[in-house]
């Protein structure tokens, strides 16, 4: 088990003129968490500063198997601000509240008035505090996504045991249906298994 975010969030307070927005989001992987934060630069691209860090499993998701003592990489920037007055805050209040799996960004507006080095790291630790407790900070179990495919004679039955399963899922009709699995790690096997035999292995599985 480990803590985490619930869902994205986003915080917004001002100091002096200058207006903050904390962004967060679950991450699962370097991957992700590197497309949330362009994802906010691009979104913010008029901004002051976009300051990032995240704390994520250093290999991806797919990599892992049950039972991974899961190196942990964290990553941050001051993206422009004085040296160690953003990103290292931002990143402490990550670790301090021994949260994982999760990306920030902390977007600023300059408001005419310098801050201070003391300042500006109440400001940004503020800032991912807020979007934290705005997203809610959750137990979670390790997982893994899986990709499934099958035919539409099959699609009712692979759903069927998808739902049994209990796992989080999204479900896309194209020619072919894909289904994007949430499974807890220690339960991968069992529901690849459960797939498998559902469909006399004609379904496709990508993880």
């Amino acid at each position: 088990m480990y803590r985490t975010v619930a869902e994205r969030a986003t915080a917004t307070f001002e100091v002096r003129g200058s207006e903050f927005l904390g962004h967060v989001t679950p991450a699962d992987g370097i991957a992700e968490a590197e497309a949330f934060i362009e994802s906010v630069r691009e979104t913010y691209a008029d901004a002051t500063h976009n300051v990032p860090a995240y704390r994520v499993p250093a290999g991806e998701p797919s990599d892992r198997t049950p039972g991974d003592d899961v190196m942990l990489r964290e990553y941050s920037s001051d993206d422009g601000e004085p040296s160690g007055s953003a990103g290292k805050p931002a990143l402490n209040v990550l670790t301090g509240r021994d949260v994982r799996n999760v990306a920030v960004v902390v977007t600023r507006y300059y408001g005419g008035t310098n801050l201070g080095v003391g300042g500006l790291v109440s400001a940004y630790s503020r800032a991912v505090k807020d979007a934290l407790d705005a997203a809610g900070v959750v137990e979670e179990r390790p997982h893994r996504r899986l990709g499934v495919t099958v035919e539409y004679d099959d699609s009712g039955t692979v759903r069927s045991v998808i739902e049994s399963a209990g796992v989080e899922f999204e479900a896309t009709y194209d020619e072919r249906v894909q289904f994007d699995l949430r499974v807890p790690l220690v339960e991968v096997e069992e529901v690849i298994d459960r797939l498998n035999s559902a469909t006399s292995g004609r379904v496709e599985i990508e993880r």
